[in-house]
């Protein structure tokens, strides 16, 4: 693992919490702490919205100040945020906008998706002063701790949230390495940042940016129309040998940028915030025994074990539904499942693996 990216230390308990803690349960202390302060917690990581912003026609930017229980994150990360949506606790994955800063407090910016239940809350009645409750930061996506030359950032829709925390870490570093950012989206109100990038741009000779509609025609010198492909590539990033490629949007974005640029740059990294597009369906119905609970479904074999037991009534843990995070990761006593995005097999016994993107390729008996 990239050392930028080891999780912190646990905090050693304090005595205080040693000497009460056989007699105070951390729920009993929440709910009282909570009282004098929204986010005094015994050990759950909070945050509260200090800060709310218009980043883009339909995308918002919250500034959160978290307790001391969050342990940091680096530019590139995610984190899980949760929240009480009508009585429940709905979490998602987003991607930090911008690097920690010094005071502690970190951004996410948030597009309002269709039908998206926690992205529409945050996008639009969220509120200054309400607490969030936070996961631990993951994710591999993130630079090298030394400089390694020039990169190029390949960004489509809410892909340039991680992209933009990169670029705003190396710009508190006067951009040391040659950066080109190309940045997608439909159209130029969907785009986030552009006066902020703009003005990186003319800040820094290190830094260029372009901006491709793929639904308007271009305007401005900075623009450009037309999806990702190798033409465009050329004109943008001539240099493409000897750049490290990092690209972050939809699964096909993310498969279309890997086909240009990987073997063809100094290195390339991605993550994609949707599956990318599965080549085969499997048709058909397995068996599947939850070991703990003593119940048995028969669930379909092309669709994730996750979104299948969820029909099935069952509420499960679930973060990114990506893969990513590990939220909803379980182990497997017996039988064999598919990746959902790749299409490997996985038949090992009594191994761990990921619900959302794990299908049941046979009958399965899982440890939940």
């Amino acid at each position: 693992m990239n050392a930028a990216v080891r999780p912190a230390a646990a905090r050693p308990r304090s005595r205080l919490r040693r000497l009460v803690s056989p007699f105070v349960s951390p729920q009993v202390f929440d709910f009282w702490a909570s009282r004098f302060h929204p986010t005094w917690s015994w050990e759950r990581p909070l945050a509260r919205i200090v800060g709310r912003s218009e980043a883009s026609a339909d995308a918002a930017t919250l500034l959160l100040a978290p307790n001391r229980h969050w342990r940091g994150a680096v530019a590139g990360q995610h984190l899980l945020i949760g929240a009480r949506i009508d009585g429940v606790l709905v979490t998602r994955s987003y991607s930090l906008s911008a690097a920690p800063r010094a005071d502690g407090r970190i951004e996410i910016t948030v597009k309002a998706i269709e039908g998206g239940k926690l992205s529409g809350y945050l996008h639009q009645r969220a509120r200054i002063g309400e607490v969030l409750e936070l996961g631990a930061a993951f994710g591999e996506m993130v630079l090298p701790q030394r400089d390694d030359g020039a990169r190029l950032f390949l960004a489509a829709g809410s892909g340039v949230t991680p992209l933009m925390a990169m670029v705003r870490a190396q710009a508190e570093r006067a951009m040391p390495q040659p950066l080109t950012l190309l940045y997608w989206a439909r159209r130029r109100e969907e785009l986030c940042f552009v006066e902020e990038l703009r003005a990186l741009a003319a800040a820094h000779a290190n830094f260029q940016v372009r901006f491709l509609l793929t639904r308007q025609e271009p305007q401005a010198a900075d623009e450009d129309a037309g999806r990702i492909d190798a033409d465009l590539l050329a004109r943008h990033a001539r240099d493409l040998r000897e750049r490290a490629v990092f690209a972050c949007g939809p699964g096909g974005f993310v498969e279309s940028a890997r086909a240009l640029a990987d073997g063809a740059a100094r290195s390339f990294a991605s993550e994609a915030f949707t599956p990318p597009p599965r080549e085969t369906r499997e048709d058909g119905h397995a068996q599947v025994v939850l070991a703990r609970s003593g119940r048995t479904f028969e669930l379909p074999r092309g669709e994730s074990l996750l979104t299948a037991l969820e029909a099935q009534g069952l509420k499960l843990p679930s973060g990114c539904r990506m893969g990513l995070c590990n939220t909803c990761a379980c182990g497997k006593s017996s039988g064999a499942t598919r990746h959902l995005h790749t299409g490997e097999l996985h038949a090992e016994p009594a191994s761990a693996l990921r619900l959302c993107v794990s299908a049941p390729a046979g009958d399965l008996v899982l440890d939940l």
